[in-house]
């Protein structure tokens, strides 16, 4: 972790060692989780605030994806992700992750968050960095919906709809058909169908164009 330097990776600072006391030490990031930011009810966010944070997460996971040997997280969820004072966000708490050898292209699945879970990790096949990209999918639904995902469902229940009857979270008929596509294609059931994190950002750098666009003819409509 203390080799891991990027914007939109949590700083890892130093490590405590003593028997009495084992902990790591970390920066200091002011808001919080993205999962308690999001079910603040006093807390909404703009569409270009979502898509600014999904750029961050992308950013970070990107990194993480491309790093030699590259590393999945394998626990990725909103509770993992910390926002800064900038509403920068960064992705934290790498205790499941795997390092990926080169001699070794799929990581067996370890205690996770079933909610936030691809269907193959709930199924305990082989899974690989395509399985962070459906947990990324559940993050940018909750974006969007500032809900909890599966609220209603145990974890059992999450791992029989979800890897067993191919089941996903429904998403809200007003939700932007870009990012829509976007969420659809990070769940698709078949790993290798997924979008790698280049992929989506070059996506949602075209859809943080659009919004800009439309937000300077919105105002120049004003003006005139």
């Amino acid at each position: 972790m203390k080799k891991l330097r990027h914007p939109n990776i949590l700083l890892f600072m130093g490590a405590v060692t003593s028997p009495q006391r084992l902990c790591i030490v970390t920066e200091f990031l002011p808001r919080g989780s993205l999962f308690r930011l999001l079910q603040r009810s006093a807390t909404k966010l703009g569409v270009r605030r979502h898509v600014h944070m999904a750029l961050d997460i992308a950013r970070g996971m990107n990194y993480l994806h491309h790093s030699s040997p590259p590393i999945i997280h394998r626990d990725l969820k909103s509770s993992n992700l910390l926002v800064d004072k900038n509403w920068t966000v960064k992705v934290a708490d790498f205790g499941l992750s795997r390092l990926k050898r080169e001699t070794f292209l799929t990581t067996k699945t370890g205690k996770g968050t079933p909610q936030w879970m691809a269907p193959e990790v709930l199924r305990n096949e082989p899974s690989d960095e395509k399985s962070d990209v459906y947990s990324y999918g559940v993050i940018l639904w909750e974006l969007v919906t500032q809900k909890i995902p599966w609220e209603n469902l145990n974890s059992m229940q999450v791992i029989g709809a979800v890897g067993f009857m191919n089941q996903r979270l429904d998403i809200p008929s007003e939700v932007d058909p870009q990012w829509r596509s976007i969420i659809l294609n990070c769940w698709e059931s078949d790993p290798q169908q997924r979008p790698s994190f280049q992929e989506l950002l070059e996506r949602l750098r075209e859809l943080q164009r659009r919004y800009a666009i439309q937000q300077r003819n919105a105002k120049n409509s004003v003006e005139e």
